[in-house]
């Protein structure tokens, strides 16, 4: 099973612009980590990187990101993370970086650090508030946190082998 190792890393989109939170996808956001990874590891590094690499999950309320990869190329993408400088979404390009919170064997250690984190951050959020409906969202959002996946057969919950 060792070639079916993952590394999930646990990311936070920030930004100056509060317009960028709420535009974040899937889609752009992969394609940003891809860039970044061409342009500091060459078509080699995003052929290593792109093998099982996928956004797991995305929350835009609190910027979280999880991304998935293989074990055995997660060092590559961790250093190429820094290089992501902007989000584009509908023809708009939003300047942005990525930090990274955690990295992890499995969802399950990476769910657990997002708890607390959260927790952290949740009044801070909640002090930014303007309105009734907004802190509502936050909080369903946060309440809701929840990283899980499908499940499969290829071992992607094995449990942690301690290199985290």
């Amino acid at each position: 099973h060792a070639a079916l190792s993952r590394r999930y890393v646990l990311c936070e989109v920030v930004s100056e612009d509060p317009r960028c939170r709420q535009c974040i996808e899937d889609r752009a956001l992969g394609l940003a980590v891809r860039d970044a990874i061409a342009r500091v590891h060459g078509d080699y590094g995003l052929a290593c990187c792109s093998i099982s690499f996928t956004v797991k999950y995305l929350n835009a309320y609190t910027g979280t990101v999880l991304l998935r990869c293989r074990k055995d190329s997660y060092r590559l993408l961790c250093s190429a993370l820094p290089f992501v400088r902007s989000l584009e979404s509908r023809a708009q390009r939003y300047p942005c970086f990525l930090n990274t919170l955690h990295v992890g064997g499995t969802i399950r250690t990476c769910q657990k650090f997002l708890i607390q984190y959260n927790r952290t951050q949740l009044l801070r959020l909640l002090q930014n508030c303007t309105n009734e409906e907004q802190r509502q969202c936050i909080q369903k959002s946060l309440l809701s946190c929840s990283l899980t996946e499908e499940q499969s057969q290829s071992g992607d919950e094995e449990e942690d082998d301690g290199t985290e």
